[in-house]
């Protein structure tokens, strides 16, 4: 009960002191009934800067399917590894129904998905993009994230 409390706090505090910072958008929406996707938001932000490592799983690195697999096991919860494992063990969630914690997909090269990250609520979203870069905020409203967004998922 007490850890829930404090999640409760730690998230209040995100809410209110993220408001007006464009690089971090707000935890918004998160939905009390659901302590284990505010765990995986929270698990995700705490690896914000990481750097992008192909195959990474770990603060020292990340790829975006690992950090994926990261913030859920912090969060007590198994998902795959893979992003295309990510995809087909999620179970679809409309974008109306997001809740922080879900998972996005986007098709950023052809016509598989290659990318996911952790939708962090209020349009956000936590992902490890590419090579050069580090585990970051992105909103999905972004003509580049909109344009290649494929779905959404929740993990059971």
């Amino acid at each position: 009960m007490i850890k829930y409390i404090f999640l409760g706090i730690v998230l209040l505090a995100l809410l209110v002191g993220g408001q007006g910072c464009a690089s971090k958008p707000p935890v918004g929406g998160v939905d009390a009934g659901d302590p284990a996707g505010a765990s995986v938001v929270v698990a995700a932000e705490g690896v914000v800067g990481a750097p992008y490592r192909y195959g990474g799983r770990a603060p020292t690195g990340f790829d975006c399917s690992g950090l994926v697999y990261y913030a859920y096991r912090q969060a007590g919860i198994q998902v795959p590894r893979t992003t295309d494992g990510q995809r087909r063990r999620a179970r679809p969630v409309a974008m109306s129904e997001l809740r922080p914690g879900d998972v996005l997909f986007f098709q950023l090269d052809g016509k598989k998905v290659s990318h996911v990250g952790i939708y962090a609520g209020a349009g956000g979203f936590i992902h490890a993009p590419s090579t050069g870069k580090s585990v970051s905020y992105a909103s999905i409203e972004s003509p580049f994230w909109s344009s290649r967004l494929t779905g959404a998922g929740r993990f059971p």
